[in-house]
């Protein structure tokens, strides 16, 4: 069976959703920014801060190829990992990619931790700024949008297994 992807925005719920799913499903789950973490031996935000994003993105490409060629799991990528095509097509080569899709306005309120989340951003960009740069690049690489506006993790979970029994992935 194919992998299940999830992108989207810092605080959309990919690593819930994700753990979620695994469990339901009886997959692995694999966060791609914990791994980040184990190979650089840093916390995300620390990376940012003193080697900049670019640096952080090199970083969560790395993390992101090194998933080897695995199946029945599911993978929760940080929310730049769209910056990077190699990765993202790598991605979608061994699983269905769903892009878990909220509006910044729901979004905003999640982000209470920002200075310490580890968000891929540049000094002064905007949370709105990062998710219109992003939003174009999610709908690229997503093979099915999840809606997750006003749904609850369960529901969208629910809405997940269904696609994923659906497309037979």
């Amino acid at each position: 069976m194919k992998n299940i992807v999830l992108i989207g925005m810092p605080a959309a719920g990919k690593s819930t959703i994700g753990v979620l799913l695994a469990k339901s499903l009886g997959f692995d789950f694999i966060d791609t920014d914990l791994i980040i973490m184990k190979q650089t031996g840093r916390l995300l935000q620390d990376i940012i801060d003193k080697d900049g994003l670019d640096a952080f993105c090199i970083a969560e490409e790395r993390a992101i190829l090194s998933v080897k060629e695995t199946e029945n799991a599911v993978i929760a990528t940080g929310g730049s990992a769209v910056y990077s095509r190699e990765a993202m097509l790598f991605l979608k080569k061994y699983g269905t990619v769903y892009y878990l899709s909220l509006p910044s306005e729901e979004l905003l309120p999640r982000l209470n931790n920002i200075k310490t989340r580890g968000i891929a951003m540049r000094p002064g960009q905007s949370v709105e700024e990062v998710f219109e740069n992003r939003r174009k690049l999610y709908e690229e690489y997503g093979d099915i949008t999840v809606s997750c506006t006003k749904k609850t993790a369960e529901d969208i979970v629910t809405e997940i297994v269904g696609y994923h029994k659906l497309i037979g992935a």
